[in-house]
């Protein structure tokens, strides 16, 4: 059901107060974003640039919630914005979780590579240390390749360590913009969620008080009529006892 027009220009009155509510906060994001340029961490500036975003595009939403009130007096638009956030929310995350599973699986095989390298190279190692205890050669000579061997070995295995560990930080970098992604979103589902409840209830309260306004005005004319009924009653009364007497 559409509300009536005073109804619709109360809930457009509230809306605008709510766009000029945004637009505030949009504007001391700002301010915020202009002040810690200077030292602020990127994963912080990206964050309240989002949020910055955010709020352009609920106060959009909102004057053209505020514009269909008007002329309308409906709130279609809000709902279509919704069902609109709420299908990309769930196709974000669904590529998102894709992404992140084709990441995670390129990693392990980089890692298996990695990790077949370093046997591929620990199994020649060992061969060549085996040879060179088999080959009977200088004792001298012998420590020097074996010094070497071991070496590379430690060489080797420091270079896979770096990698691992680069590995598992950019994992758990992925795994942070990922959750701070499904906050951002669930803050703004929460906030349009809010919104459509309390503009529902003051909805069926404006609807209960004009029910009311309208009963009340049906009473006030049957009791107009019953009067109106009791005069003309009377006013026949007197017109028969007038043309009685004549």
């Amino acid at each position: 059901m559409s509300p009536c027009w005073i109804q619709s220009l109360r809930l457009a009155a509230v809306v605008e107060d709510c766009s000029d509510q945004l637009d505030i906060l949009g504007h001391a994001v700002t301010v915020q974003i202009s002040r810690k340029r200077s030292g602020a961490a990127a994963q912080e500036e990206a964050r309240l640039a989002k949020l910055k975003q955010d709020c352009q595009y609920i106060s959009q939403q909102m004057s053209k919630l505020q514009l269909e009130l008007k002329e309308k007096q409906s709130f279609s638009c809000l709902l279509q914005v919704v069902e609109e956030e709420e299908k990309k929310m769930m196709e974000t995350s669904e590529n998102m979780k894709r992404e992140a599973k084709r990441e995670l699986e390129r990693r392990k095989q980089t890692t298996e590579k990695q990790q077949e390298e370093l046997q591929r190279k620990t199994e020649i190692l060992k061969q060549l240390t085996e040879d060179l205890r088999v080959i009977e050669q200088p004792s001298k000579i012998k420590k020097h390749m074996e010094k070497n061997t071991e070496l590379q070995l430690q060489r080797t295995q420091k270079e896979i360590d770096r990698a691992e560990k680069l590995l598992e930080d950019q994992l758990e970098l992925l795994k942070k913009h990922l959750k701070e992604e499904e906050r951002v979103h669930e803050e703004s589902n929460k906030f349009l969620q809010k919104q459509h409840e309390e503009l529902q209830q003051q909805l069926q309260q404006w609807q209960q008080r004009t029910k009311q306004m309208l009963q009340e005005k049906e009473q006030r004319l049957n009791n107009v009529r019953c009067k109106r009924t009791v005069n003309l009653d009377k006013l026949m009364e007197m017109r028969r006892k007038v043309n009685m007497t004549q």
